[in-house]
């Protein structure tokens, strides 16, 4: 009895496991593996929300996306000042500065008896002015016989104007001579004695032609000076015009001649050469001066050599003007600094004395503080 009761028990036991084995193969049957995440395409996922608001799908299972630095923000370049708003300043600057000159012959011309003391008081006032003894007899000469003689005490003012302006000479061309002939550039050589402003003026000067929409190649052949040839290359920076330099100590002319190279073949409008400007030994700067304009002529002539003075060194001013004459065909005068001086007679005297105009003035520290000279907002300015 015992052992069919065993035999019972170990009968169902067995069926059990059967029953379970069978159903645990039925339910692993149905059951399907999960894919494996495809590793090289990846799986695009959106959802309807993502897709409306615009955002781009996300390819799942790809390898990352390699991401590009942003590249860094080129550096503003300035936009210089028009000349239309230039010459606005060079009268403001003028009439404060050399206002007292025309206010002074107005008083003394003004007076009702006009005798020797008071012509002699006329001409100590322009000469004291810088005007130069020769421009001061015949400015003199002229208010003498059109007050004396044609009467015309009631318009001083008038009178004196037309004199100034005759002084100074409207009819000297004072255009800048900057475009070259037959699809070359113009090139400017700018000389002039260290200190007086010279390498500035030369990056007004190229932020003059910028305004204009002309395309400018700088060339920093004063190698002398490492100061000169940093200071141009952020004048240029600032206008994002090139500037091509050498080590200190290369040969200005090889250094002039690439800057017209680099003209000559990225078809700029304008080449303008800064040079060295040591006055101790003149035959010195004549040889290298006359080397730095044979060698660049070998590409493109030279359209304009402007002579850069201070305006307030007076005397010794017209003294460096005429070394450089002798040097170099001077073509213009920048006069910087004017509106630091009183002694504004020193455009008459430094035109007299080269027969070059005037064609740019200095009126302060500022980037855009260099104007076209304009002869007559030169004379109103002095009678204010």
């Amino acid at each position: 009895m015992d052992a069919v009761l065993l035999l019972i028990i170990a009968i169902a036991v067995v069926a059990l496991g059967l029953i379970a084995a069978v159903v645990g193969l039925v339910v692993t049957g149905r059951r399907k593996p999960a894919p494996l995440p495809d590793t090289h395409t990846g799986v695009i996922v959106q959802t309807p929300e993502e897709a409306a608001a615009g955002m781009p799908p996300v390819e799942v299972g790809a390898p990352p996306a390699t991401i590009e630095p942003e590249a860094p923000a080129a550096p503003g370049v300035e936009k210089p000042e028009g000349t239309a708003s230039r010459l606005v300043r060079l009268r403001q600057r003028l009439a404060g500065s050399q206002g007292g000159l025309g206010r002074g012959l107005l008083a003394l011309l003004s007076r009702d008896r006009l005798d020797e003391d008071t012509w002699e008081s006329i001409e100590d006032t322009l000469l004291t002015a810088d005007v130069g003894v020769a421009p001061t007899q015949e400015l003199v000469e002229r208010l003498r016989t059109r007050l004396r003689v044609e009467g015309a005490h009631d318009d001083v003012r008038a009178v004196l104007r037309e004199e100034l302006l005759t002084l100074v000479d409207p009819t000297m061309d004072r255009s800048l001579h900057v475009s070259g002939l037959d699809g070359m550039p113009g090139v400017v050589l700018v000389v002039g004695v260290n200190g007086s402003g010279k390498t500035t003026t030369v990056g007004k000067i190229s932020r003059i032609l910028v305004a204009d929409d002309r395309k400018v190649v700088l060339g920093a052949a004063d190698t002398f000076r490492a100061a000169a040839v940093e200071q141009l290359a952020t004048w240029g920076e600032r206008v994002g015009v090139d500037v091509v330099r050498g080590p200190e100590g290369t040969d200005p002319a090889s250094v002039a001649f690439e800057a017209v190279k680099e003209g000559v073949d990225t078809d700029a409008d304008t080449v303008i050469v800064d040079t060295a400007g040591r006055l101790q030994n003149k035959a010195g700067l004549m040889d290298e001066l006359g080397k730095v304009k044979r060698v660049i002529e070998k590409q493109a002539p030279v359209t304009e050599v402007l002579l850069v003075l201070d305006a307030t060194t007076g005397q010794n001013g017209l003294i460096q003007a005429r070394v450089f004459s002798e040097v170099v065909n001077v073509t213009g005068i920048v006069l910087t600094k004017l509106d630091g001086s009183a002694k504004g007679g020193i455009v008459v005297q430094v035109q007299r004395e080269l027969g070059v105009p005037v064609k740019l003035v200095g009126l302060g520290e500022g980037a855009d503080d260099l104007a076209p000279f304009d002869a007559g907002a030169f004379v109103d300015a002095l009678l204010g």
